[in-house]
């Protein structure tokens, strides 16, 4: 592969990560007009294909930023907004390094599929513990934090947050295996003719 393709490659998965964050990030869980968010589901890719730590860099900033515009512009609440805030940064550096970890499965066949789910599921089940306990801890939004009441809010808000990025990575992945195969099926009618 050309470097120039290869660049174009990198500039396009850039574009659409940066897309996917600004078009879904506003509500984290979605409702009838909003998709969930995809920023989990973004830093995977961002790790898996986008390495560069400036890119890492910028997708943090945009997150600040996505949200801050949210919630002084369009009314979003701040509830989810305090001291524990910073713990998105390694909530969204388990992704990162998840997606880097995966590069190795990267061929997608079945097996490899299926190792990608399970680097994502985890991955994706540590940035919940980092970031809903994180929350429960640090925010000062609970007075007395108990074990009790943390697994009943882990048990409340677990499953939305663990299906957005599974959903997003599956549509994804579905998209990279169609283009594999039409790109091999356009080279094998290009040999024949």
């Amino acid at each position: 592969m050309s470097d120039l393709l290869k660049k174009y490659q990198l500039h396009s998965g850039f574009f659409a990560l940066t897309a996917l964050m600004l078009a879904t990030r506003v509500h984290h869980f979605g409702s009838a007009f909003f998709l969930p968010d995809a920023s989990l589901a973004v830093f995977f890719f961002a790790g898996l294909y986008c390495t560069r730590i400036e890119f890492f860099s910028f997708l943090l900033g945009l997150a600040a930023l996505i949200d801050y515009i949210a919630i002084s512009q369009f009314g979003v609440s701040h509830f989810c907004v305090s001291k524990a805030y910073l713990a998105l940064v390694p909530t969204y550096a388990v992704m990162w390094f998840a997606g880097s970890y995966s590069k190795k499965f990267i061929q997608l066949t079945t097996q490899q599929f299926v190792q990608q789910a399970a680097v994502l599921f985890a991955a994706t089940s540590l940035a919940f513990i980092i970031s809903n306990g994180s929350f429960y801890l640090f925010s000062g939004r609970y007075a007395e934090p108990n074990l009790a009441v943390y697994l009943e809010r882990f048990a409340l808000y677990y499953p939305p947050y663990i299906l957005a990025p599974l959903m997003y990575s599956a549509v994804i992945f579905a998209g990279m295996k169609l283009m594999a195969m039409l790109k091999v099926q356009s080279t094998s009618v290009d040999k024949a003719v």
